[in-house]
């Protein structure tokens, strides 16, 4: 792998990072303000929109999607910018980079149709609608997909859905339009993977009931959301389904795991504003007569943070120089292993950080709670570290099988 990123991509993380030092970390609180008194806590605050207007005019736009949709940028590329939108937790979205958008914009683009395109994916390039992955479900364990229940059944020129699903990121804000959702179009599949479809559902349709939204350690993450869903009687045309019946997993597949590489660059680049917050902390805290960055368990923690943000940092690359080289499914070794280690990485640096920052790590003065929430969740969002695991050791002892013989 070239460790010497490429000239464009050196010239975005400039001009990225630039953006966020002179527009978005001066109003970084301003947001939660706005979010926190607005009558409407689900409507995209001004700030926010003011920001998307001018990183869209300023060509800092949709640097995620590769092909004709999108900037062009390799994941290799894509890295580091993503990991400078990543310190501000809610900063991807000033350049229609954030999740669950990018994964459903990629669906859209790798396997809807023309018309499909026409009226879902070109609005989301655009930043004028926002939508959902509706996918994890309350009563069965969702991190085995062909554990889903939601039924999607043919009836004539229709398909007609129900289930319960929950965690349906972002379908709570006001601009989302757009549900992503997955069931069974076949339940008595011989093939398991081949039971499920994926399916485009209006926020509109009638029977669609938001029941509740999910908090994750208290935070509501408005104005996203993640709510519960009811889906009863909810019917759609045919057309609405996506790449066919029974290819419901193989578009899971090829939508998370670019997910789950973006999200370890955003956590990346929490732990790194974790790391030098806690080091400035450090410098200027004093305690019992010196400054804590002279207590030798404050330095230890510094450098074991150092240490680890370095090391998964390059285990992304790897990842992501694979997926460049060799697609997705080649590289979902690292892919997995990234997955592994990035959000644990970040939860402890993270920590370690709040630790430094005593009682102010825990407010709202800083963005440690948020950020920590954030990695923590990660641990069980696009698949729990226990089927990542299961899955890597899997692939190894497959790998390894002959040379033992």
């Amino acid at each position: 792998m070239d460790f010497n990123h490429s000239e464009r991509s050196l010239a975005l993380q400039k001009r990225v990072g630039e953006f966020m030092d002179e527009h978005v970390y001066p109003v970084e609180h301003l947001y939660y303000e706005q979010v926190r008194q607005s009558p409407h806590p689900y409507r995209t605050p001004p700030v926010l929109q003011a920001l998307k207007a001018r990183a869209r005019a300023e060509g800092l736009w949709n640097l995620f999607l590769s092909g004709a949709h999108g900037s062009g940028l390799s994941n290799l590329e894509y890295a580091p910018v993503k990991e400078s939108m990543g310190r501000v937790l809610w900063a991807p979205e000033i350049f229609n980079c954030s999740a669950p958008d990018t994964g459903n914009m990629e669906v859209l683009a790798n396997y809807g149709t023309p018309a499909q395109q026409s009226e879902w994916l070109e609005p989301l390039l655009a930043g004028t609608i926002r939508s959902a992955f509706s996918m994890t479900e309350p009563a069965v364990a969702s991190s085995d997909a062909t554990n889903i229940q939601c039924e999607i059944r043919r009836d004539g020129d229709h398909y007609v859905i129900n289930g319960r699903k929950w965690f349906t990121s972002g379908a709570l804000n006001e601009d989302c339009t757009l549900l992503i959702v997955m069931g069974k179009t076949d339940p008595d599949h011989p093939e398991r993977h081949r039971q499920q479809s994926m399916i485009l559902v209006p926020k509109n349709t009638p029977g669609v009931r938001i029941v509740r939204d999910i908090t994750a350690f208290g935070y509501d993450d408005a104005p996203v959301g993640h709510p519960e869903i009811v889906y009863d009687n909810v019917r759609v045309p045919a057309g609405n389904i996506l790449l066919g019946e029974g290819r419901g997993f193989e578009i899971a597949q090829g939508r998370l795991g670019p997910g789950r590489i973006h999200h370890c660059m955003r956590l990346i680049g929490c732990a790194q504003r974790a790391l030098e917050l806690m080091c400035r902390r450090a410098n200027t805290r004093v305690a019992f007569g010196k400054a804590l960055g002279e207590q030798g368990s404050v330095r230890e923690d510094i450098a074991h943070s150092f240490c680890e943000i370095e090391q998964a940092r390059l285990l992304t690359l790897r990842a992501a120089d694979k997926m460049d080289r060799e697609g997705n499914k080649a590289a979902r070794d690292l892919i997995a292993a990234a997955k592994i280690v990035v959000p644990s990485m970040a939860a402890r640096v993270i920590d370690r950080s709040i630790q430094v920052h005593g009682g102010a790590g825990v407010s709202q003065d800083t963005f440690l709670p948020r950020a920590y929430v954030y990695a923590r969740f990660i641990r069980i969002g696009d698949g729990p570290d226990q089927v990542h695991l299961s899955a890597v050791g899997q692939q190894l002892l497959k790998r390894h099988a002959a040379s033992v013989a």
